[in-house]
C-alpha cells in the first residue's frame, strides 16, 4: 500500500483521448497510481502519486501531466524537511494553497 501525503494538492492529469493503452504509466509508477481498463490507463489513486514524472516522462503519447517537483505536495514536503513554511505560489501571498 503507498503512502497518502495530501489530498487533492497533485498536478497529475490523464487525457484520456490520447492515452493507447500501452501500460508504461503501470510500469514506471512507484506507488501504484494507475491501472490499464479495456485499453486505457485510468488514475485509480491520485492522492498517492508523489509527482516524480516518471508516468509523463515514458507516456509515448503524451497523454500524462505532471509538473514534477512543483505544487503543493511538493512544497509541503520540502517544508516538512527544512523546517520552514511552504511556499508554491498558488496563494494570492506567495505562500501555499
Amino acid at each position: 500500500m503507498a503512502l497518502k501525503y495530501l489530498k487533492n494538492v497533485v498536478s497529475l492529469s490523464l487525457t484520456d483521448q490520447k492515452c493507447i493503452g500501452c501500460g508504461m504509466c503501470v510500469e514506471v509508477c512507484p506507488h501504484g497510481v494507475f491501472i490499464v481498463e479495456d485499453r486505457k490507463a485510468n488514475i485509480i489513486d491520485k492522492d498517492s502519486c508523489i509527482e516524480c514524472g516518471a508516468c509523463a516522462l515514458n507516456c509515448p503519447a503524451e497523454a500524462i501531466q505532471v509538473e514534477a517537483g512543483v505544487g503543493c505536495a511538493s512544497a509541503i514536503i520540502k517544508g516538512w524537511f527544512t523546517g520552514g513554511e511552504p511556499v508554491c505560489g498558488c496563494s494570492d501571498d506567495g505562500g501555499c494553497c
